[in-house]
Order: structure tokens, then sequence, then C-alpha cells
């Protein structure tokens, strides 16, 4: 029989996923953002527009729902950009990372022998500017899963290729 022996780790001498060079979201994906946004607002306008046509109230009332509506999208704009500048991915040998985040930095390590499944999917507006989205399943569920938008489509045909030969090489 074995002597099973369980050491203690320096935890000061292991790796740090922090120190890992990050890569960037392609920069046209600000744009697709934007792109999005602006829809979404344009419809909230059109609909308050015609709440504003059919309520005869004051006109104080409309001026200030028309400043918070203009402050949202000032806020949601603002907000955006810096979700935008904070994601970055990187692979590495044995897993890929995802950081995300406004205020709290969420970073993702999947390894690769966790990976069950890889979707590309490109969108309307994304497949204009040549951009793709990874999407990374696991055995974890959705809480494990991670989804990398704002990779050039190439690119993001590469990654999938290198996911799909690692899932290959553990079966």
């Amino acid at each position: 029989m074995e002597n099973f022996t369980n050491e203690t780790l320096d935890t000061t001498k292991l790796p740090k996923f922090e120190e890992v060079q990050f890569t960037a979201l392609q920069a046209t994906y600000w744009k697709v953002m934007l792109i999005n946004k602006s829809i979404v607002f344009s419809i909230l306008a059109i609909g308050l527009f015609f709440v504003f046509y059919k309520i005869d109230e004051i006109l104080e009332f409309k001026l200030q729902t028309f400043f918070v509506f203009i402050f949202l999208i000032f806020l949601t704009i603002l907000l955006s950009r810096i979700s935008f500048k904070k994601k970055g991915f990187a692979f590495r040998n044995h897993d890929v990372i995802y950081r995300s985040g406004i205020i709290a930095t969420n970073t993702i390590v999947i390894p690769y022998n966790r990976v069950q499944h890889v979707a590309l999917h490109e969108g309307l507006i994304s497949r204009y500017f040549g951009l793709a989205k990874i999407e990374i399943f696991t055995a974890g569920g959705s809480s494990s899963d991670i989804e990398i938008p704002g990779i050039a489509k190439n690119e993001a045909e590469n990654i999938k290729q290198l996911l799909m030969g690692k899932i290959q090489k553990q079966l």
C-alpha cells in the first residue's frame, strides 16, 4: 500500500493569473456596442415620444423625464466604455482566462480538460464588422461558461479549432 502524503503548498510561489498578458477585444467591437445601444435607446425614445404625445401633462414633467432619459443614455455609454476597456482574454498551455467587470473585476479560468463544447456566433452587426463571439461551455454549468465577444472572425475560428483540438486530445 502506498503512503499517502498531503503536503502544504507555498501559495506565494504559485503562478499568478494576474500577471498574464490579456488580449483586448477588437476596437471595432466598441462600434458594435454603440450601434446596439443606439437601437435600444431609439426604440425607447420613440415610445417616450408617443407617451408624451398622448399625455397632456405639464411641460415641466416632460422636460424632467427627457433629461432623466438623456442622463441614462450618458451613464449607459460611460459604463459600457469602462466595461469594454476592462474585458480581456488569454489562452495559456492548460487553460483559458476571461476577465470582465466594471466595479468588481471577474476573472474566470477554465482548464481545457473542463471544456465540453465550443460555439462561434456572429450577430448581424458584428458580422458587418468582421467580428464573432466564442462561447466556451464547461461541465460546471452556465456559471462557469464564458462568452468572449469582439474577436476578429478568423481569430475566433482559430481559437475554436484550438479548443476543439484540446477537447479531442482528452477523449
